[in-house]
């Protein structure tokens, strides 16, 4: 999909194996900026290099021009295809320092953060050549596509960064925004909102490039924004009245606030319940949206 001249949003679906014949229907974007040479914007997961390389290659380009990929932090769905495409290409892999021990020891991220499938979703470690931070300027193409400026956004995990290409006003934010109704990942509830209104606070933002939901245009972009928020306190405050009986078990307690919420109970498993045990460690708050 053609966003600007420069900028191709590529779609990958892929399920997540829950329990015996129960699984979960996923989609992720990957990000391609085509200029003299191409910056490749996550991965997707194992398997994804090929759709990437055809789609490429459809585009009268080649993928050994893939000079830089950017990763925008470390989980299964964003790095999974990294190893095979940086293999094939030789391409420079970037990301966030918080994130380098996970993309570059997957064995270590399955341990510390099991997710169903992992295996399955990712192709092996990948070193990192450059490690981005908030501030740093990025310039994919010196004559066509313009500067790029990397923003830490924190909360869905620990080195998340988001993107933002002046010239083209596009924000690439990875998964730092959540999708109102959709199935709540983080690690921080209050960075995850305090990265959703660092980003909201950008002007000039023409599209919105997330990896769970479609492009957003113009006011859309800000409107996702404003809903990511509300859905964040939504969760926070159905997490704490699900303690008003008492609690004793997180597995029943995500299970609880999961249906305040409408989530199916399929999508009830141990990484929606690193989530909500994001939220119960503010319990004595309230409000995420106050600045108090």
């Amino acid at each position: 999909m053609q966003i600007t001249p420069s900028i191709h949003a590529l779609r990958h679906s892929f399920k997540i194996p829950i329990n015996q014949g129960v699984v979960i229907e996923r989609f992720v974007y990957s990000y391609i900026i085509f200029g003299e040479m191409i910056t490749l914007i996550d991965s997707g997961v194992a398997g994804c290099e090929k759709t990437i390389f055809e789609y490429i290659r459809s585009s009268g380009g080649d993928p050994s021009d893939i000079a830089l990929m950017i990763l925008t932090h470390s989980h299964p769905d964003h790095i999974g295809a990294a190893a095979a495409i940086q293999q094939l290409t030789g391409c420079s892999v970037a990301a966030h320092p918080a994130e380098r021990s996970w993309i570059e020891d997957v064995a270590l991220q399955n341990r510390d953060r099991p997710v169903p499938g992992f295996a399955a979703f990712v192709g092996g470690s990948v070193h990192i050549d450059n490690e981005l931070v908030e501030g740093d300027s990025i310039e994919p193409d010196d004559t066509r596509v313009g500067e790029m400026q990397v923003l830490y956004t924190p909360g869905h995990s620990a080195g998340s960064i988001s993107l933002f290409l002046h010239r083209e006003g596009a924000l690439f934010s990875g998964d730092a925004i959540p999708v109102a109704g959709d199935l709540p990942v983080y690690d921080d509830a209050l960075l995850s909102v305090q990265s959703v209104k660092k980003l909201k606070a950008i002007r000039g933002i023409r599209v919105l490039l997330s990896s769970w939901d479609e492009p957003r245009n113009g006011d859309d972009a800000y409107l996702r924004m404003d809903l990511a928020l509300d859905y964040l306190q939504l969760i926070h405050q159905a997490v704490l009245a699900s303690t008003d009986d008492g609690f004793t078990d997180l597995r029943e307690l995500t299970g609880k606030a999961a249906t305040v919420l409408g989530i199916p109970p399929q999508a009830v498993n141990p990484l929606l319940s690193r989530t909500f045990a994001a939220n119960l460690r503010l319990r004595e708050r309230k409000n995420l949206l106050s600045d108090s």
